[in-house]
């Protein structure tokens, strides 16, 4: 009897990575994860567990056609190399080459946003949808942009950096170096730093959100990331005409206290044209290795197997 297909995926965070093997029907063998320590060496790490992977998978007799493994940062796709990962801190990592070297197989390496955004059109909010936004809000911000059906890279790798798009002249100053930027405002680092320093308590972006409504200090930090946020999905709708936005990321769990503000804030900023939808992502924090499977079947020649994957079938347990 023939081997049933399987690919390997990784996505890699600054803090954790997910990990799975993927049978070519889109269900999940295993799904794990594990800490991410930039300060040790994060590649060893990565190659480590796509190597475990590729044992479990073994023991389950799949046959192992490939690996996807998917990064923040500025990457040349074409070449398989992370041009600039701050929270890894990588520059000029050959990635895919490494890794293929460390593990003997077929290595395709993408980025995290950009292959979140093709899980969503695949089976979640953008499913079906052939322009749209994924906007991914959580310690930054950051766009998957999609025309055409075709994700937009850029020409060194960097298209979709919205949190650093300048919003506010003469604003708050940025870790990239410029101020005014998005993310200042309308991110989980943001937010929690401008509540710290308006009201002199310390909490997370989660917990500045719970005050909401009994916090009057909470409430000024959030209305004015919405601003600045709404200004932005202004910005990108004006650009790239997308038929849909979708939100992802962690702010997406302030559920309405997100989306209200941001719809009615789109449509006052568009004065001669309707706003798109708002929507919130269905994949969550699977959306990654979900992506990364999907980049490794594509590229592995079985890009066809895509087209009966299923929710379902995805997010479903693992197979026993």
């Amino acid at each position: 009897m023939t081997p049933t297909p399987a690919v390997l995926a990784i996505d890699v965070g600054g803090t954790s990575m997910k990990g799975a093997v993927v049978t070519r029907d889109g269900r999940p063998v295993v799904v794990e994860r594990w800490p991410t320590d930039p300060a040790t060496d994060t590649v060893g790490a990565i190659a480590g567990h796509l190597r475990s992977l590729a044992a479990l998978a073994g023991e389950h007799g799949l046959d192992v056609v490939g690996a996807g493994v998917v990064t923040p940062g500025m990457l040349d796709e074409a070449a398989g190399t992370v041009v600039y990962a701050s929270n890894l801190d990588w520059r000029d990592v050959p990635l895919r080459a490494l890794l293929a070297e460390a593990t003997g197989l077929p290595v395709v390496t993408g980025h995290d946003v950009r292959t979140a955004g093709l899980a969503e059109q695949l089976l979640g909010a953008a499913r079906g949808v052939e322009d749209f936004v994924l906007v991914t809000i959580g310690t930054g911000v950051a766009a998957a942009l999609v025309t055409g059906g075709r994700s937009v890279t850029g020409d060194g790798g960097a298209a979709g950096e919205l949190g650093h798009i300048p919003m506010v002249p003469g604003g708050e100053a940025c870790t990239c170096g410029q101020k005014g930027c998005l993310e200042v405002y309308a991110s989980g680092a943001g937010l929690a730093r401008r509540y710290t320093a308006l009201s002199g308590v310390s909490l997370p972006a989660e917990d500045v959100v719970a005050r909401l409504g009994r916090d009057a200090d909470a409430d000024q930090v959030w209305a004015e990331a919405m601003q600045v946020l709404a200004q932005g999905l202004v910005t990108a709708t004006l650009l790239l005409d997308p038929t849909t936005i979708v939100l992802g990321g962690g702010f997406t769990a302030a559920g309405d206290a997100l989306l209200d503000p941001l719809r009615s804030g789109l449509a006052a900023g568009l004065a001669w044209r309707s706003a798109p939808p708002v929507k919130l992502a269905e994949l969550g924090s699977e959306a990654g290795w979900i992506g990364a499977a999907a980049l490794a079947f594509r590229s592995a020649g079985h890009a066809d197997a895509l087209e009966t994957w299923t929710p379902h079938a995805v997010l479903g347990a693992p197979i026993p």
